[in-house]
């Protein structure tokens, strides 16, 4: 039996439907990566998967004491001490032992209060055998290189995501449910990553990514979301490629007949019908199921159209950084840091997690207070996209984020309607 079996499963949001009658089973021991364009649908199936969301219509099955696991998409931006986190996979187990860390800290610090409520709670622990989930949080996060005494709202962005990681893996689910695992992390932790999930033997897998490299090496098969439908692929990303090539050339062929078909009892309607016959009653009925499935007929989605704007030209020199140092809680992130950066340099910053590189991109910035110092071009036009993405207002629009309430936007010195800007990127 499947561990994981979806049948006729429908679900929309006010549009296109994201999930049109898909079926789907993960059998145990598979690593199967979901595939697909931006805004398919791949983490709201996730989400149905894990139970946070229900379909309009068809059911989805969990085998009976199976235990899944999902590690999110987004990276938090919530605080709190790493190790309790970690441990929040855990239910009652990990708030007794947070409160037990709490009334520590506290009777350290003369709670005499704190200090009885000790007893009550190291009890419970020894009763949930909480002392052993202390050891399993400690331990993946020694493998992970995490400090478990950490403020989450302190550590990078790569970081954060590992004590997410941490957290799913805890509980040694049977399914573990992966959402772009490799955002934010470095080459290192990839690396780390795929060897970690190639060494669980009896964990299935089911993940979203856009790292071919990371594809190739951990699935087993390929399940592609294209307009509502899932489709398998046995293999891996290289097989994948192969394989939907021959698929879409068998669907432009099956289209192109289509509509010419359809073109065809179209022109012989216009003619009119000389008799009222049987047999052309019947094709009129045809050329009315004709319209319909073409009128259901979902096209792929088309490319997204980006082209640079052309900022006024600037000098050669873009920035002159020299003996920049920043230190955070007095320790060194950088030191002395000196360099030139010309019109047309194309510069890749590399580094392990919370080494320090987004903290030199806002230095760079002048968005951090820093030694040494940043001399600044003429006439340079500066572009920051975060990792976090913080420049964007969730409460708003698409169209008021990007164009910030003006119906025109100007690019490359032609004026053009937000509308039209907007829809190059398939919004």
């Amino acid at each position: 039996m499947a561990y994981i079996t979806l049948r006729d499963v429908h679900l929309a949001f006010g549009g296109p439907a994201l999930l049109d009658g898909a079926n789907f089973n993960l059998e145990r021991g598979e690593r199967v990566c979901l595939i697909g364009r931006n805004g398919e649908g791949k983490s709201t199936l996730l989400k149905l998967i894990e139970g946070s969301l229900l379909p309009d219509n068809g059911e989805v099955s969990i085998q009976n004491g199976l235990t899944v696991s999902m590690l999110a998409q987004d990276v938090p931006m919530d605080s709190g001490k790493v190790a309790d986190i970690v441990a929040e996979g855990a239910g009652e187990a990990a708030n007794v032992l947070k409160e037990y860390h709490e009334a520590s800290d506290a009777c350290v610090l003369g709670d005499m209060e704190a200090c009885d409520r000790m007893g009550m709670l190291q009890h419970k622990l020894d009763q949930l055998d909480g002392w052993a989930l202390e050891n399993k949080v400690n331990s993946i996060l020694s493998k992970m290189g995490l400090d478990p005494n950490a403020d989450l709202a302190d550590l990078s962005g790569g970081r954060k995501r590992r004590v997410l990681l941490a957290r799913a893996l805890l509980t040694q689910p049977d399914v573990l449910l992966l959402d772009e695992p490799t955002n934010h992390l470095d080459v290192e932790s990839i690396e780390w990553l795929e060897k970690f999930l190639l060494d669980q033997n009896n964990l299935t897998l089911l993940f979203i990514s856009h790292d071919r490299s990371f594809v190739d090496s951990i699935a087993t098969r390929i399940v592609e979301l294209d307009r509502g439908i899932l489709r398998s692929y046995e293999g891996n990303y290289s097989r994948y490629l192969d394989l939907k090539a021959q698929q879409m050339e068998a669907e432009e062929k099956q289209n192109a007949l289509f509509d010419k078909k359809l073109a065809e009892e179209e022109a012989w309607i216009r003619q009119g019908i000389k008799a009222r016959r049987t047999r052309n009653e019947g094709r009129v009925r045809a050329l009315k199921d004709l319209r319909e499935q073409s009128k259901a007929r979902r096209s792929q989605q088309g490319k997204v159209s980006m082209a640079t704007q052309e900022a006024n030209r600037s000098g050669k020199l873009v920035f002159e950084i020299e003996n920049l140092s920043v230190s955070y809680d007095n320790k060194a992130l950088i030191k002395d840091f000196s360099a030139i950066v010309l019109r047309g340099d194309r510069i890749g910053l590399v580094g392990d997690n919370g080494v320090g590189k987004t903290t030199l991109i806002k230095a760079i910035l002048g968005e951090i207070e820093h030694g040494g110092s940043v001399k600044t071009g003429t006439q340079l036009e500066i572009a920051y996209f975060d990792q976090l993405r913080n420049a964007l207002d969730l409460e708003k629009t698409v169209m008021a984020n990007v164009s910030e309430g003006s119906d025109f936007v100007d690019v490359n010195g032609n004026r053009r309607h937000i509308y039209s800007y907007l829809q190059d990127f398939l919004f």
